[in-house]
């Protein structure tokens, strides 16, 4: 387009701009609930890390409840929650059987 011309902007429909307003609030909704289970998430796996199998045995039922919300909500994929899940309890598991060894 030469300069100056007035560039064309389609004109948007009152549906467009609600679905716009939509999107924006789902948006907020779905980083809120994500950010939910992946914090629990990373506390589950401090808790892994520094070999502490009570405080991983009190966050593990919670941990998979959010995973599970996560899926029932639409944040998370279900293959992506039974990954994590199931990568979680095989480490909690892990750390279960290696804490009275080291006891």
């Amino acid at each position: 387009m030469p300069a100056g011309t007035p560039k064309k902007v389609k004109k948007r429909s009152k549906s467009v701009l609600k679905r716009i307003r939509q999107a924006e609030r789902r948006t907020i909704h779905n980083r809120a609930k994500r950010t939910r289970v992946r914090t629990a998430i990373k506390a589950f796996r401090r808790a892994l890390e520094a070999r502490d199998v009570a405080a991983a045995e009190k966050l593990l039922a919670p941990t998979l409840s959010l995973i599970d919300r996560g899926v029932r909500l639409g944040v998370l994929h279900p293959n992506t929650a039974s990954r994590y899940k199931s990568r979680l309890t095989l480490a909690y598991n892990a750390l279960r059987h290696l804490a009275p060894a080291s006891a």
